[in-house]
Order: C-alpha cells, then structure tokens, then sequence
C-alpha cells in the first residue's frame, strides 16, 4: 500500500541502505503487540509472504483466506492481508501470550516494521517511521539484519519487480476506467500469483519469475 506523504512528516528524514545502521531494535517487543492490533487492512501481503505461510503452515492458500486471511483493494487491485480479529481487532496469527505465533516466516511488512520502504526505479532505501513504535529506545541495528531475509539482494529485486507490476497495473485500470477490466485484472493477480500453488521444492524467485514474464498484463 502506498503513501503519499512528506517523508520529513513521518521519519528522520535518511535514507537507509541495507547495510546503514538505524534506530529500529525493539528489544524484542517485550510486553508490546501494538503493531499486531488494530492495522485494519494494512498488513498487504505479496506473493512471498503467502508462498511461506503455505509452505510453514503445510496448507492451502484457500485455507488462510477461510480465516487469517482476507481479501480487499488496494490502490484499485484485490490483493491479500493479514486479519484483524476480535474486538481488539488482533491479528489472527497473535496467540494468547501476545506473540507472534509465525514469526520465523512472519510477512514482509511486519520485517520491515518500524521501517518504511521508498521504492526507486532501480532501487530501493528505507526510512525509520517515528510515529509508528511506541517502544522508547530503540536501539541501532544494521537493516539488513532487520530484515531477518535470506538473500537479501534477491529479496529486494523481488520486492521492486513486485511494486512496479502492481503500479503498472493500476496505471492500466484508471487508463482503462471500466469496472469489469480491473475486476479482471484483480482476478488474474490472484489467481496466477496467489491461488496457483507454488511448487515448494523449488525455488520461489524463478517460479515467480516465470509468472511474471507470462502476465497478460505486462
């Protein structure tokens, strides 16, 4: 989901590489779950981030979206997220103790969290939040160990190819104007990057790229 913001509003105004040092260690949250409580809609999930939900959790794509996961627009496109349940609208995947129950194979964003992401054409940097983390000091951990991914350099080439596609299909439907051609795009995206099930024993990056370079829509 993107914003469209000052960055100096919302963060300390750098820009941080993978290997610059920034303010974002929680302490482990201890005591805290603020970040999983009350998101609403905005946990956004790509095709990685389900593809290790299913393969760590040993299940269906159609099974999460019975219960942890649902379905809305963003930025006119019907794309997955995390969901808030209950009357303190938890996440689904918060246990009892107030941890997270996957947080070995936890979404992208959440990763991120408090971190923001700044997407370039060739590129990407990342911003510290400051009104997002109620956790008072923090203190400075390397982004790319932040992030906990393996394979960061291919994580991120991923993640920019994923943004782009999504921005070049909502160029598309507000081109387009018609209902029933971004219903249909929506349709695709979820079916071809969600639904189709990702072969687990092989690599995810190449499989996802295969994919892409079919796109109806490219």
């Amino acid at each position: 989901m993107k914003r469209e913001v000052d960055l100096n509003e919302i963060s300390d105004g750098k820009l941080y590489g993978i290997n610059d040092m920034v303010k974002a260690d929680c302490k482990d949250c201890r005591g805290c779950s603020d970040c999983c409580q009350g998101m609403g809609q905005s946990v956004t999930l790509d095709p990685l981030d389900c593809y290790r939900l299913c393969e760590n959790l040993s299940c269906t794509m159609e099974a999460l979206l019975q219960d942890k996961l649902e379905l809305n627009v963003v930025d006119g496109i019907v794309l997955p997220n995390l969901k808030m349940a209950g009357e303190d609208e938890r996440c689904s995947f918060l246990n009892h103790e107030g941890r997270c129950s996957i947080h070995s194979f936890r979404p992208g964003i959440c990763r991120l969290f408090p971190l923001g992401r700044v997407y370039g054409e060739q590129e990407m940097k990342y911003i510290l939040q400051l009104h997002e983390c109620r956790m008072e000091e923090r203190t400075k951990v390397k982004v790319k160990k932040w992030l906990d991914t393996s394979d960061v350099k291919q994580y991120e080439a991923f993640v920019l190819k994923w943004y782009h596609y999504l921005k070049h299909l909502e160029k598309r439907i507000k081109t387009e104007n018609d209902p029933s051609f971004a219903n249909q795009v929506s349709m695709y995206v979820l079916k071809n990057f969600y639904l189709i099930p990702y072969q687990m024993e092989q690599d995810f990056y190449s499989q996802f790229e295969r994919r892409l370079e079919a796109s109806t829509f490219l």
